[in-house]
C-alpha cells in the first residue's frame, strides 16, 4: 500500500481534475520549511504538454531573490538536520534496465549499466564491463528527470514483498490518479515482470551478428507488439537464481548494501510516459530483477512511447548517478514527500559543473579520482548557513583550506591549550592508560607480527646508514655501536610509554648537520666535544619540559601542509646529500685510471720502495742510527723485504708506493655505483609492485612493504658473488664505544671551562626548535585524519618522553633521538588495515 502523500495526490486530483483538467497535484510540504502556500506552488508548477511532452523548469536560483537562502536549501537543512538514532543509510547498488529484444524474438530487460561509486557500461557489441568511470550527463535530462518526479507517482515507504506486488500497486495507483487507463494495466504488469537479462549471464551460441540485432530489434512495433501480447505474467522469479549467488561482483559490496533499480524503456502502447518512484519500507529480495542478491529498496520505472529510447536512456542514467551521489542517497532515505526529492535534485543541479559542447567530446571518459572530495562540506553548508552556487560557503576558507586559522590543522582535545600547569600532559596519560594494556595484545595480530620484522629491518638498516654518517662527521666518537644501542633504548623506552607509540624514534637529519657543525666548533676551539654536547643536550632537554608544562603543543595546530612536506623534503634531501657526498668521497679514493690504454698494460706496475731515508745509508753515516730510525719509524722485520709487501702493508710500514697502477683501483668504484643506484632502482621497483598486475593482492602487498630490505638483501648477494673488495662498514665484535677515547658515561665537569656549562644554552635552543619541529610534525603526520587511528595522539606526553631520553642519551654519549617522518610514515602504512569492500573505481579505505 502506499503512503499518505499519495492519498493525498488523489484527493487533490479529484478537486483539481473538475478546474484544471487532468494534473499532478503536488502534496503541500512541510509547513517549518515551506515559503509559498500551496496554492502560490499550484500556479507556478510546469504544466504536462500534450503527446507525453515535458516542460523543463529552471531551478529557482536566481541571485535577485530577497531570501538568501532558497527553499531548496532550507528543505535539504532540514532533511539533513534530522537527528536518526538508527544507523547511518546502507550502501546503495544501482541498476539500469532497458528494454530491450532479445535475438529478435521475446522483449526483456537488459542490464546496460551499473553504479556503486563511478558508473560502468556495459560496452557495445560486446559481453563485458567497462572501465569504472564519471557519469558525465547531460543537463537537459537533469530537468527531465525533475519533470518525472515532479509529475510521475511518488510512493514512499510501500509495504511489499515480491516485485508482482509493487508493479501491481504502482499501476492501481495511476490507474486512481487517471494516469494510466484500466484497460493497459496488463500490458504494464506484462511488460515490468519480464525477464531480467543480466551481464552474467550469456546467451548460448550467440554470433557477435546476433549481438547487433539487439537494439535494431527493439524498434520493431510489430515484434514488440507481439512479444506484449503474451499472458504470461511469471517470466521473473521471486527467488535469486544461480547466477546471482556465485556472482563475484558481491566482494565489492558491504554485507549490509541495499539496490536501486532503474527500468526505462519505449513502448508502443503507452501516449504518454509512465513514470513511478518507489521507496519500500523494508528492503526485501525481488528474485532475479538485480545482477547481484542484494535486498532492493528504491525502483524507478519509466516506460514511455516510441522514439524516445535515447533520452529515456539518459534519465535512467541520470537518476542512478542521483543515487550514487551522497547527498541525495540520504535524502532519498529520508524523505517524506514529492518537495524533498525535488530539493534533492535543486541541490544536485547547484553543483552541477557544465561543459561547452564544442569543447569537450562526452564519449570521453573521465578516470576516477585517486582521492574523493568529501561529501561533509556540502553537508556543512546547508548546515552553516547560506547557499553558494558551485563555490563555498562565505565562512570556509577555500577549497583547500583546512578550516580555520588560516589552513592549520582542526583543533582536537589533544591540542587544546588548558591553561594549566601540566595540564595537556595529564590529559594525555588519561587519554593512553585506558589502551594501555591493549597495545601489548594488538601486536599479536597477524599483521602486526609483519609490521615488527619490517620496522626491525628500517630501524636496523637507518641505525646502520646513520652511525657511519654520524662516524665520518664526528671521526668516530659516535659510530655504529652507538646507534644501534641509543636506538634499542629511545625507541624501546618511547615504544612503550609515549601516548603515540606508532611514531618512529630515530635520528635524523637535521640533527646529523647540527652533529657535525657542533664536532667542528669543538675541535677549532679546543673544547671537550662529547662534554659540550652533554650539557647542550641537558639545556635542550630543560627546555622540552617548559614547552611540555606549558601546553606549547598546543601550536602544531598551526602547521600547515606546506609546512609538513617542507619539513619532510629536508630531512630527505639531507640524508640525499649525504649519501652522494659520500659516493663522491668513494670515487676519489678509489679512482678510476681515465688514461688506461690496453696496450701498455705490460708497463702498468706498482712497487712498495723503502723511504727516502733508507735508500742511501752512507749519508747517515752510523749504522746503529740507522737501525734505530728503522726501528722506531717502520717496525718492519729485519728478515722482509720490502718488494714482498702488500700495498696495506706498505702504508702500514710507511714505505713508499711507486707505479702506474699505484694510484686507480677500477672496479671498486665502478661496482659500488652499480650497487649504489641498482638498490635504488630496485626499491623503487618493488616498492610500486602494490598496483603491478602480476601475482596475487597478498603478495603483491608483501612485496611492496618489503621492497627496501628485499633491494638490500639482492645487492647485497650480488656484491658478494662478483667478488669485488668494495667498502664495507665496520661494527665493532665487542660491545665497547667506537673511539677508544671515550667511555659509555660522559662525566659533566673537567673538560670544558665553567663559562662553557652556561654558554650550552644558546645553541641548545637550536636542538629544542630541531627537536619540536621534527618530533611534531611527524606526530601530525602520524595523526592525520585520513589514517583514522582509534586511540587518539599525545602530543604532549610524547615531547616529555623525548626530553628525558635527551638527557639518558647525553649522560652516554649515544645520538639524540627524534621522531623519524619517513620510518614513522611507513610503520603507518605497514600497519593500515584496508576496506574488505571497495567500489569499482574507488582507492580501498
Amino acid at each position: 500500500m502506499s503512503n499518505n502523500n499519495n492519498q493525498e495526490d488523489m484527493e487533490d486530483k479529484e478537486v483539481d481534475a473538475e478546474e484544471k483538467g487532468k494534473e499532478v497535484q503536488d502534496p503541500p510540504p512541510p509547513p517549518e520549511v515551506n515559503e509559498t502556500s500551496p496554492a502560490e506552488e499550484d500556479k507556478s508548477a510546469p504544466k504536462p504538454l500534450p503527446n507525453g511532452g515535458h516542460q523543463c523548469q529552471p531551478v529557482n536560483r536566481s541571485l535577485f531573490l530577497f531570501s538568501t537562502v532558497s527553499p531548496a536549501a532550507e528543505r535539504i537543512r532540514f532533511i539533513l538536520g534530522e537527528e536518526d538514532e538508527g544507523p547511518a543509510p546502507p550502501q546503495l547498488f544501482t541498476e539500469l534496465d532497458e528494454l530491450l529484444s532479445v535475438d529478435g524474438q521475446e522483449m526483456e530487460w537488459k542490464e546496460t549499466a551499473r553504479w556503486i561509486k563511478f558508473e560502468e557500461k556495459v560496452e557495445k557489441g560486446g559481453e563485458r564491463w567497462s572501465k569504472p568511470h564519471v557519469a558525465t550527463l547531460s543537463l537537459h535530462s537533469l530537468f527531465e528527470l525533475r519533470t518525472c518526479i515532479e509529475k510521475g507517482t511518488i510512493m514512499l515507504d510501500m509495504e511489499a514483498s515480491t516485485l508482482t506486488q509493487v508493479v501491481e500497486m504502482i499501476t492501481d495507483n495511476q490507474i486512481e490518479i487517471g494516469q494510466l487507463k484500466a484497460d493497459l494495466k496488463d500490458k504494464v504488469m506484462y511488460t515490468l515482470l519480464r525477464k531480467h537479462r543480466h551481464q552474467t549471464k550469456k546467451s548460448n551460441l550467440r554470433s557477435l551478428a546476433d549481438i547487433g540485432k539487439t537494439v535494431s530489434s527493439a524498434n520493431s512495433p510489430t515484434t514488440a507488439h507481439r512479444n506484449l501480447t503474451s499472458s504470461s505474467l511469471n517470466d521473473i522469479s521471486d527467488k535469486p537464481e544461480k547466477d546471482q549467488l556465485k556472482n563475484k561482483f558481491m566482494k565489492k559490496l558491504p554485507r549490509d548494501a541495499e539496490a536501486s533499480n532503474v527500468l526505462v524503456g519505449e513502448v508502443d502502447f503507452l501516449d504518454a510516459p509512465f513514470v513511478a518512484f518507489v521507496r519500500l519500507q523494508q528492503a526485501v529480495m525481488l528474485g532475479a530483477l538485480t545482477e547481484v542478491p542484494v535486498p532492493t529498496r528504491f525502483l524507478f520505472i519509466l516506460l514511455g512511447p516510441k522514439g524516445q529510447a535515447k533520452s529515456y536512456h539518459e534519465i535512467g542514467r541520470a537518476i542512478a548517478t542521483l543515487m550514487s551521489d551522497e547527498i541525495f542517497h540520504d535524502i532519498a532515505y529520508k524523505a517524506k514527500d514529492r518537495q524533498d526529492l525535488l530539493a534533492g535534485i535543486d541541490e544536485f543541479l547547484d553543483e552541477v559543473i557544465v561543459l561547452p559542447p564544442g569543447e569537450w567530446d562526452p564519449t570521453i571518459r573521465i578516470e576516477p579520482p585517486k582521492t574523493l572530495p568529501s561529501s561533509d562540506k556540502r553537508k556543512n553548508m546547508y548546515a552553516a548557513g547560506d547557499s553558494q552556487m558551485n563555490g563555498d560557503t562565505p565562512h570556509d576558507k577555500g577549497h583547500g583550506g583546512a578550516g580555520g586559522g588560516g589552513g592549520g590543522h582542526a583543533t582536537g582535545e589533544e591540542l587544546e591549550k588548558t591553561g594549566r600547569f601540566c595540564g595537556g600532559l595529564f590529559l594525555d596519560i588519561k587519554r593512553k592508560a585506558p589502551f594501555f594494556l591493549s597495545d601489548f595484545t594488538d601486536g599479536f595480530h597477524i599483521q602486526a607480527l609483519s609490521a615488527i620484522l619490517f620496522i626491525y629491518l628500517g630501524t636496523v638498516t637507518n641505525a646502520i646508514t646513520f652511525g657511519g654518517l654520524l662516524g665520518d662527521a664526528t671521526e668516530n666518537m659516535q659510530g655504529v655501536l652507538e646507534s644501534f644501542l641509543g636506538t634499542a633504548i629511545a625507541g624501546g623506552v618511547f615504544c612503550l610509554l609515549a601516548g603515540q607509540p606508532l611514531t618512529i624514534l630515530s635520528s635524523t637529519g637535521p640533527v646529523l648537520v647540527f652533529e657535525r657543525l657542533l664536532f667542528n666548533f669543538s675541535r677549532d676551539h679546543d673544547f671537550d666535544y662529547m662534554e659540550f654536547r652533554l650539557w647542550i643536550g641537558l639545556w635542550s632537554a630543560f627546555y622540552c619540559l617548559v614547552l611540555v608544562a606549558t601546553d606549547a603543543s598546543f601550536l602544531v595546530k598551526y602547521f600547515t601542509r606546506f609546512t609538513e612536506e617542507g619539513f619532510s623534503c629536508l630531512i630527505s634531501f639531507i640524508f640525499i646529500y649525504d649519501a652522494f657526498k659520500k659516493m663522491i668521497k668513494l670515487a676519489h679514493h678509489y679512482p678510476i685510471n681515465s688514461n688506461y690504454t690496453m696496450d701498455y698494460v705490460t708497463q702498468y706496475e706498482c712497487l712498495c720502495m723503502a723511504p727516502p731515508i733508507l735508500e742511501n745509508e752512507t749519508e747517515i753515516g752510523d749504522p746503529a742510527e740507522v737501525s734505530l730510525w728503522y726501528f722506531n719509524n717502520t717496525g718492519l722485520p729485519l728478515n722482509s723485504t720490502w718488494s714482498s709487501l702488500t700495498r696495506s702493508e706498505c702504508i702500514q710500514y710507511r714505505g713508499e708506493l711507486v707505479g702506474d697502477a699505484c694510484g686507480s683501483v677500477p672496479d671498486i668504484t665502478l661496482m659500488s655505483f652499480i650497487l649504489f643506484f641498482g638498490t635504488y632502482t630496485t626499491s623503487m621497483c618493488l616498492k610500486k609492485f602494490k598496483t603491478s598486475p602480476f601475482f596475487p593482492t597478498t603478495v603483491r602487498k608483501l612485496i611492496s612493504d618489503f621492497a627496501i630490505i628485499l633491494a638490500i638483501l639482492i645487492f647485497c648477494g650480488v656484491d658478494m658473488l662478483v667478488g669485488v673488495d668494495t667498502p664495507k662498514l665496520i661494527v665493532p665484535n665487542e660491545f665497547k664505544p667506537t673511539s677508544p677515547h671515550r667511555g659509555w658515561f660522559v662525566p659533566p665537569f673537567g673538560g670544558n671551562p665553567w663559562w662553557v656549562y652556561l654558554a650550552s644554552a644558546l645553541p641548545a635552543l637550536l636542538v629544542t626548535i630541531l627537536v619540536f619541529m621534527d618530533q611534531q610534525i611527524t606526530a601530525v603526520i602520524v595523526n592525520r585524519k585520513e589514517h583514522k587511528l582509534k586511540k587518539g595522539a599525545g602530543y604532549h606526553l610524547d615531547l616529555f618522553w623525548v626530553a628525558v631520553l635527551l638527557v639518558v642519551c647525553s649522560f652516554m654519549g649515544l645520538p639524540w633521538y627524534v621522531a623519524a617522518t619517513v620510518i614513522s610514515i611507513a610503520h603507518i602504512d605497514s600497519l593500515k588495515m584496508e576496506t574488505e569492500t571497495s567500489a569499482p573505481g574507488e582507492q580501498p579505505k
